[in-house]
């Protein structure tokens, strides 16, 4: 008898829930005034008691409609820091770059893409430690997402045999970025993860040391032969962009009646806060929209 109670009382309890409709949040948002200056606080009043509620300033990368966006026309940039030192300094460290490349570490596969030498666009070491690139733009090279063509990034060594000996090139430190045209940065890689590999053309004696901190090529002695060696990184995805996000401000268990921001930027800027009730049986959303003027 004391079974079948407690198999009632459970029947009972699965059906209530079963039955328990999921409420529409009650919640609603206002400021004083929809302008103000840079740097000047906003306050959000709420009122209503949502179990959720999620803020999206509107800023780059808290944009609401972009929270499932995952590829956009981004500029593809890279920057770097270079050393040369010994033998006679001369340019012959250059920057290449490729949208063909197979990702094959031979010699064969290297001949077989298409490179562009962009070393013009860079600035390199003159014997100088660190000495900073400045950001090198390759949008230009990304082709139509449908081709899901990735872009290489290539140093290309040369030197010859001569008296004075060869150069020995150090890269300090690489950087990898997406940037959308709203300005969102998406980065890509940093030189422990660029998936470096190195193909020897010439001179197999002196190839690039690949580190997790940077990348060498040693110099060579005077009667050391003529030299070609390359260093390529992994490839990127020109169109890859991190999804936008909200920041949380409340659950189920808090109860929150304001929040207060701080536009740093002038602008226009589309607040949404999603707000959100969850039951066992689903949830519902309810988005209040609020648009504010940022001055200088």
């Amino acid at each position: 008898m004391r079974k079948l109670i407690y198999m009632l009382a459970a029947a009972a309890a699965l059906a209530a829930c079963k039955r328990e409709k999921v409420p529409m949040p009650d919640f609603q948002v206002h400021t004083s005034s929809l302008t103000y200056k840079a740097g000047d606080t906003v306050r959000f009043v709420f009122s209503g008691n949502p179990d959720n509620i999620t803020f999206f300033s509107g800023e780059p990368g808290h944009n609401y409609e972009f929270r499932k966006r995952t590829s956009a026309a981004n500029d593809l940039q890279v920057q770097f820091s270079t050393w040369v030192r010994y033998g006679l300094v001369r340019d012959n460290l250059q920057l290449m770059v490729s949208n063909n490349f197979n990702g094959k570490a031979t010699a064969e596969d290297l001949a077989a893409a298409t490179w562009t030498d962009i070393s013009d666009r860079a600035v390199f070491s003159t014997g100088v430690d660190r000495t900073p690139s400045g950001v090198v733009s390759l949008k230009e090279f990304a082709r139509p997402p449908e081709d899901s063509a990735l872009v290489y990034v290539a140093f290309r060594y040369t030197d010859y045999k001569k008296p004075q000996g060869q150069n020995q090139w150090v890269i300090r430190t690489f950087e990898a970025n997406n940037v959308s045209d709203d300005g969102v940065v998406s980065p890509l890689a940093v030189m422990s993860t660029g998936g470096w590999l190195q193909v020897d053309v010439k001179n197999p004696g002196f190839k690039w040391t690949i580190t997790t901190a940077q990348l060498l090529i040693a110099n060579a002695p005077g009667t050391a032969d003529d030299n070609e060696d390359w260093v390529i990184s992994k490839g990127f995805n020109p169109w890859q962009i991190k999804p936008d996000v909200g920041t949380a401000l409340k659950n189920v268990s808090t109860v929150l009646e304001e929040h207060t921001y701080v536009y740093k930027e002038p602008g226009t800027y589309k607040v949404i806060f999603d707000a959100s009730a969850v039951r066992y049986t689903g949830e519902k959303r309810l988005l209040r929209e609020i648009n504010l003027t940022i001055t200088p």
